[in-house]
């Protein structure tokens, strides 16, 4: 296929008038709302930007659910993280969006303008590169994602025995999406009709992951792309589902998800990690949906190595789950109220300003809604 036909084709991803098209469709066929959750940060964004939202309202409800992994992330890995950075001789190491997250009373920018030596990194090899470049201090990695960082932090794990690094440390806050999904679907408040599933996770995963979403709740769910006719197709399909009651999931992302997903990168997930029981912001202890270092990593399990109490111990002086000075962040990370129902939201929340994780990261649904939908 020539440079100028694949132009072509992948055009057709962003055509208004297909579009349109798609949309009168949804609407024809709708015979009462339905409700849509997506759990995936990079839609939430998508969704709002391109108005997709407020095209289908009265038809389609789209709920924005637990896809930011930094917003998921708990106050009290949040407090751990900064407990770390406060130790005499430790270098934390993150990616910028970890930065503002609030803890239960500070956070690692303001620890970082009290002093304590937190850098900013691009990979989890240049952590490494920290590591081995200061040899007399102990560097500490915050790995924070879903199923798709997770195998890109085995690389510097393997690059740290390969150096012989004794200095190098991972806080393994990473977070597993089927369990997440499996206690929003027994979340019987939520009355959800149908998922759309997250195009990068599941290309880690592939389709058959999520059998059980159709097999065992009965509801139908999505596999999404991010362009608009790749959402408003998958929003199709759903409601065509909802309203024949015959739940499937489907895979409307082809192009890059696969049935059986990335076996590679599953392999390597097995491999360095293990599953275990964690906190999510807003949806509390969910069983098995966390990743922590796997025995044969254990010594670089910082967890483990610098905090006595363990995780979740209440490092900030709170309670696991302490609310976060009014901020709603939880409920709407569960979907349960909008953004703009949140007290705080665009009077002393903003993006400039942020109290919540969900206005902190690019890919907050508080920090979409600020942006795109509040008029």
């Amino acid at each position: 296929m020539g440079f100028t036909t694949a132009m072509e084709n992948w055009s057709a991803f962003r055509d208004p008038e297909l579009a349109k098209r798609i949309v009168a469709e949804i609407k024809a066929r709708v015979t009462r709302p339905v409700k849509i959750m997506e759990v995936c940060g990079t839609h939430t964004v998508a969704i709002s930007r391109t108005g997709i939202r407020q095209s289908l309202e009265g038809y389609v409800e789209l709920k924005s659910g637990p896809g930011c992994p930094v917003c998921v992330t708990d106050d009290t890995d949040i407090d751990g993280m900064i407990h770390l950075a406060r130790q005499p001789g430790v270098i934390i190491t993150t990616f910028g969006d970890m930065m503002r997250v609030p803890g239960s009373s500070s956070s690692l920018l303001e620890e970082k303008a009290q002093g304590a030596d937190i850098r900013v990194v691009y990979s989890p090899l240049d952590a490494v590169q920290v590591a081995e470049e200061n040899p007399g201090r102990q560097v500490i990695f915050l790995g924070v994602g879903f199923e798709t960082t997770a195998p890109t932090i085995t690389l510097a794990l393997e690059e740290t025995r390969r150096r012989r690094l004794d200095n190098f440390f991972l806080y393994s806050s990473h977070k597993l999406v089927p369990p997440a999904l499996v206690a929003l679907l027994e979340d019987a408040e939520l009355g959800l009709d149908g998922f759309l599933l997250p195009g990068h996770v599941s290309a880690v995963l592939g389709r058959q992951a999520y059998d059980f979403i159709a097999q065992e709740y009965g509801c139908p769910a999505v596999i999404a792309g991010f362009e608009p006719v790749d959402i408003l197709y998958a929003v199709s399909l759903l409601v065509k589902m909802v309203e024949d009651e015959r739940p499937e999931v489907v895979n409307a992302y082809p192009r890059v998800v696969k049935e059986e997903g990335n076996p590679l990168a599953q392999e390597r997930i097995r491999e360095f990690f293990r599953p275990v029981t964690v906190r999510w912001r807003g949806l509390g202890e969910i069983p098995i949906s966390g990743l922590e270092l796997a025995e044969t990593y254990a010594d670089l399990n910082a967890v483990t190595r610098f905090l006595a109490g363990g995780r979740g111990f209440g490092y900030g002086g709170t309670e696991p789950g302490a609310k976060l000075r009014g901020c709603a962040c939880g409920e709407v990370l569960k979907g349960k109220i909008d953004p703009d129902q949140c007290p705080l939201f665009d009077r002393v929340c903003t993006p400039t300003h942020p109290v919540g994780p969900c206005m902190v990261s690019s890919e907050g649904s508080c920090a979409a809604h600020y942006r795109y939908d509040r008029h």
